[in-house]
């Protein structure tokens, strides 16, 4: 039987190195492992032998088959190999391993924005929007600043020139707007009181670009309009703003101001997150960081919309988002918003 096997062995090698086509390859399969092929002939030999040579009849058998399918396997892969179409220049591997993309995610003025809003209506506030392109009277008269006012001075922006694609004839001086309190102004003309409306949105000022000033930035301004509405209302709402904002156990500090459009006004400072108030030099030893200004709506703006003054108080805010995240942050620089410096951004 050993001898039988050896001299099928040389035959095989012969054979398959003759082989020349996936065809020939599966002809000698067939020969050798097949229902009716060699290995079955040898399997029946079998039979004849004795009790003592089957054992190792039955090893060297099965060690030929297992020679011969690994064999016939690795001929088969050749054949394959050779058959694939010549790979272009340009061609996609697809058993290279994938590039997987990178995963963007928000802005930080985008996520401070909507941390912002998101405290505010969790108090029952609406997100209002408004266009940035606006006219003269929702930017300055309907807020209470007449067209000479002093007060305009730092707020006159850019002015657009409209003229060729008017469509009436209203003469309308057109500017982008310089604060969101526009919205607050459409948003009365077309609703009655109550109403709770935050507005956030892009404004833009005439100020020289430099580590704190931009010409452009990002302000939410607040408006809440009902019966009896008191200063301490305010101070309220913006005192759990504080506390929501930059943690528990800030305290708010309100200082007499003015702005046109409120009466009485007042800056708000939040006690330095930094330092806790004791005084450090992000605080400039103060013990308190400005975020906002506030105050009560001016009988005048609410004559503009239509509103019953004697009936109706209000109270409004505004905030810079710019402002607020750079405390956050902790960011001594508002270029850096802007610049779209991706070593920067991905820290947020």
């Amino acid at each position: 039987m050993q001898d039988r096997i050896e001299q099928l062995r040389q035959e095989f090698s012969v054979k398959l190195g003759q082989a020349a086509s996936k065809e020939a390859v599966e002809g000698l399969r067939i020969e050798y492992l097949g229902r009716k092929g060699i290995m079955r002939d040898l399997l029946s030999a079998m039979a004849g032998l004795s009790a003592e040579e089957k054992p190792k009849a039955g090893s060297l058998v099965n060690v030929f088959k297992n020679e011969i399918t690994a064999a016939i396997d690795a001929k088969f892969k050749e054949f394959s190999v050779s058959d694939a179409p010549a790979k272009k220049a340009g061609d996609f591997d697809i058993t290279m391993p994938g590039i997987a993309p990178g995963i963007g995610h928000k802005h930080p003025l985008t996520q401070v924005t909507e941390e912002i809003c998101q405290i505010f209506v969790r108090m029952g506030f609406e997100i209002a929007q408004g266009p940035e392109v606006e006219t003269e009277y929702y930017n300055f008269q309907a807020l209470n600043i007449p067209k000479d006012h002093p007060s305009t001075d730092a707020f006159d922006t850019f002015f657009l020139d409209l003229a060729p694609h008017k469509k009436n004839k209203i003469d309308h001086n057109w500017l982008l707007r310089s604060q969101t309190s526009t919205v607050q102004i459409r948003v009365m003309e077309k609703r009655k009181p109550p109403l709770k409306i935050i507005a956030p949105g892009r404004v833009f000022r005439p100020d020289a670009t430099d580590a704190s000033h931009s010409f452009m930035f990002h302000q939410i301004e607040g408006l809440l309009v009902d019966k009896k509405v008191t200063f301490a209302e305010l101070k309220g709402a913006l005192a759990l703003f504080a506390s929501q904002m930059f943690g528990p156990g800030t305290k708010t500090r309100f200082r007499p101001h003015f702005f046109p459009f409120t009466e009485p006004s007042a800056e708000v400072d939040i006690s330095c997150i930094i330092c806790s108030g004791r005084g450090c030099r992000v605080c400039s030893q103060k013990g308190w960081l400005e975020v906002l200004g506030a105050g009560m709506v001016n009988p005048a703006v609410f004559d503009a919309v239509g509103y019953d003054s004697e009936k109706y108080t209000g109270f409004a805010f505004g905030m810079g988002v710019e402002r607020l995240a750079m405390l956050k942050y902790g960011i001594t620089d508002i270029r850096l918003f802007y610049e779209n410096d991706l070593r920067f951004l991905r820290q947020f």
